[in-house]
């Protein structure tokens, strides 16, 4: 489970400058691992970032900075900043480069040993000297856009974590051995504001990876028995925008609204690493089709507009991405009105069940997708109708279709490195990932909940 493995992550920074250079330091859990990135300060147009390839001891990277303090003695020496736990991303509008950075995390879980952050505080800091910034950097414009991006409160809703991919699902953490360029993903939120420092650098050790959502773990007890559930909302920064402005699907096959939601329960042990763990993912969006809704102050509710895409290309390129994404079997759970006295809802439910008819007709009978429909307003209105009951047996049969991962591992190693003694014993769950069929169990697909 190499996505899973431990290392000598940097997770603990420290900020100098120099009126030509910031400095920061960044150190690993154990203190062992000392490294330095120097970002120049005297160009205003362009982002300079150098890493300094020596791994230092402590005491040699405190010499290291003696020596920059006394190189820089007749300019003010060198200066401590603030202390960091990684950078957010590199950033400019119409002047000088930012540098957005974590100032305070708070830990809110642990998933295999592994452990999840949250954004306590957040800074943004001008790259360039005072010295080099022209007028610009004062110019209207610029605090207006300064302010539009410092107005995205940070500590609310990010998370992250240095040594776990906590953008992926765990399924795809176990079983596949390369996932790539995490940065890439769908959940990244920050992958733009990094790319111009890991382009460059060709490594993620600096920057941490933020994911836009939920996170909570809580610990709970059956029959004598803890376990921890972790609940987990991922979204996606594809097509993505506020209510009424990003509504339905682009032509990529990306739906507003894009949720990717995930469960994760494991036994509480004593140190930490569990026995057994279980997953699934839920996946919910905006109706996929091509629509929208014009804003007015006037209607708080504004008329829904769909427009014709031909043979529900966009409709067919989403379910094909979750396929990819999931495997099969789809299920489609669309929750949204039938009946309107003036058509609104309604007229994407039919449209939708229309679009998925049709879709069907081109695939075969183990890809078809599976579509349902609950009229929620409708079913809340009846008296005596047990609306979260009906749900359930709804969850318990698309569980019966998907079925969900569970996996066993046994580890005799401590909870920082806890791939290299990892088994994981379950049934392969399609032909795509035979590969993987010795390391873990489950048939991977989704349930979709379409809304508006």
């Amino acid at each position: 489970m190499e996505a899973m493995t431990g290392g000598k992550f940097l997770q603990k920074f420290r900020l100098y400058e120099t009126r030509s250079k910031f400095y920061l330091i960044g150190r690993d859990k154990s203190r062992i691992h000392w490294r330095v990135l120097k970002i120049d300060r005297s160009e205003f147009t362009e982002l300079g970032v150098e890493e300094d390839p020596t791994i230092y001891t402590e005491n040699e990277c405190q010499e290291l900075l003696r020596r920059i303090h006394e190189g820089n003695r007749l300019t003010g020496g060198l200066k401590f900043v603030t202390k960091c736990y990684g950078i957010v991303g590199f950033v400019k509008f119409l002047g000088p480069y930012y540098m957005v950075i974590i100032t305070r995390r708070r830990k809110i879980g642990t998933i295999c040993g592994h452990e999840i952050y949250s954004v306590g505080k957040s800074e943004m800091i001008a790259i360039p000297s005072v010295t080099v910034w022209p007028n610009m950097a004062y110019s209207r414009d610029e605090n207006r856009y300064k302010h539009l991006l410092c107005s995205v409160d940070l500590s609310k809703d990010f998370f992250f974590s240095y040594s776990y991919n906590i953008m992926h699902s765990l399924q795809k953490n176990i079983t596949e051995k390369n996932i790539g360029q995490v940065y890439e993903t769908m959940c990244v939120w920050n992958e733009f504001m990094t790319r111009a420092i890991r382009d460059h650098l060709m490594n993620t050790c600096w920057t941490v990876a933020l994911v836009h959502g939920f996170f909570k773990q809580s610990r709970f007890s059956v029959s004598g028995k803890d376990f921890w559930l972790t609940l987990i909302a991922r979204r996606s920064r594809h097509f993505a925008g506020t209510r009424f402005l990003k509504r339905g699907v682009n032509g990529k096959g990306r739906v507003a609204n894009d949720v990717e939601t995930e469960q994760i329960v494991f036994e509480d042990t004593s140190g930490g690493i569990p026995t057994q763990m279980a997953s699934v993912v839920q996946h919910r969006g905006s109706i996929p089709l091509v629509w929208f809704q014009e804003t007015s102050r006037l209607n708080i509710r504004p008329d829904i507009i769909l427009k014709p895409d031909l043979d529900y290309k966009a409709t067919r390129l989403h379910f094909e991405n979750l396929a990819l994404r999931y495997g099969n079997p789809i299920i489609i759970l669309n929750l949204i009105k039938t009946h309107e006295k003036k058509p609104r809802e309604s007229l994407l439910c039919a449209e939708f069940a229309k679009a998925i008819h049709y879709i069907n007709k081109s695939l075969s009978d183990d890809k078809c997708l599976k579509f349902l429909h609950m009229d929620l307003s409708n079913l809340f209105r009846r008296k005596g109708t047990n609306v979260l009951a009906l749900l359930s047996k709804v969850a318990s049969d698309v569980l019966d279709l998907t079925e969900f991962l569970h996996c066993e591992i046994s580890t005799s190693t401590k909870s920082d490195d806890i791939s290299s003694e990892e088994k994981t014993v379950a049934k392969p769950r399609d032909d795509r990932s035979s590969r993987d069929q010795t390391e873990c169990a489950a048939k991977a697909s989704t349930s979709c909940t379409g809304t508006c």
